[in-house]
């Protein structure tokens, strides 16, 4: 009698709990959580040093990295940004009002099922410390899959205390933890500057409204506001986010909500309720001052 057999190929898939990289990465960073925005990831090296890990730590070929977030918004750039990257699976549940992440665990549990499930991988690496991911590990191992828990330790003088439940700890077959060295090679949290924007519509108008008594919003010409603000936008972005926003563009014609709506409110402030064409006309700007960038960039090298 012939049993079917399976072959498994050597592939690891890598799971990074983003909430939990950025938490936890801030505390070994800092001492302390820190917001997401004060974040410099540079997400680049971030790939690399995953796919490395992954593959140095099991011998397997990589399957892909999946990046698992919340947002309450839709993509922002950084995830547009990661989305684009070779061999990175970008996956989105949503933050609730309280600013808690929902979904996000259903979707990591999911993609380990079901990768294991088809052989898809014979080895998984997990970034988190969330106990609801349990029935996922559980799972993937009953079809054969090793999973490598990975931690970030926040407390260097005591590694053992850590933010992993210690039922996922348990559950996995082996586990490894981060420290400040490995996190500092693609995590950081500088302290930004503050520089004076130079002057522009905008700043005028603020001036001017300061001393006239009548409104002023009619002598200012729009489209010089819209242009401004736009052009203040696009100097806002992270370099190695602008590419990202490009390439959504061109497929989307859409910019992420976030920077849309911080665009939209201000022109809403200094002109009032604003058209449809003006709408288009500022998101147009930010796309083409956004494509000045790069050709700046590249000229100050040579």
């Amino acid at each position: 009698m012939k049993f079917a057999s399976f072959n498994f190929m050597k592939r690891v898939a890598v799971f990074v709990d983003a909430g939990y990289f950025f938490a936890q990465g801030s505390i070994a960073l800092t001492g302390q959580k820190r917001l997401r925005g004060d974040a410099n990831l540079e997400i680049k090296k971030l790939i690399k040093f995953l796919e490395e890990f992954a593959v140095a730590l099991t011998k397997s070929e990589l399957l892909r990295i999946y990046w698992y977030d919340g947002t309450a918004v839709g993509p922002t750039p950084q995830h547009i940004a990661l989305a684009i990257e070779a061999n990175v699976k970008l996956r989105l549940g949503f933050v609730n009002a309280s600013g808690q992440q929902k979904g996000v665990d259903s979707l990591i549990v999911t993609d380990m099922i079901n990768l294991a499930r088809n052989h898809a991988m014979s080895d998984a690496v997990l970034l988190s410390g969330d106990e609801d991911l349990r029935v996922g590990v559980q799972q993937a191992q009953e079809f054969g899959v090793r999973v490598h828990l990975v931690g970030i330790c926040s407390h260097p003088d005591n590694p053992q205390k850590n933010s992993q439940s210690q039922f996922l700890l348990q559950e996995a077959d082996v586990t490894h933890m981060w420290t400040e060295k490995e996190m500092s090679k693609f995590l950081s949290y500088p302290t930004r500057p503050v520089f004076p924007k130079a002057e522009n519509p905008i700043a005028m108008e603020k001036t001017e409204s300061k001393h006239a008594p009548t409104n002023t919003k009619a002598r200012v010409d729009p489209n010089a506001v819209l242009s401004a603000l736009a052009k203040e936008a696009a100097a806002d972005v992270e370099d190695q986010l602008i590419q990202g926003l490009l390439v959504n563009f061109a497929s989307t014609k859409q910019i992420p909500p976030e920077i849309d709506r911080l665009i939209l409110g201000k022109a809403k402030r200094l002109l009032g309720l604003l058209t449809a064409d003006q709408k288009t006309q500022v998101r147009q700007a930010f796309i083409a001052f956004l494509k000045e960038r790069p050709a700046k960039q590249d000229n100050t090298k040579k």
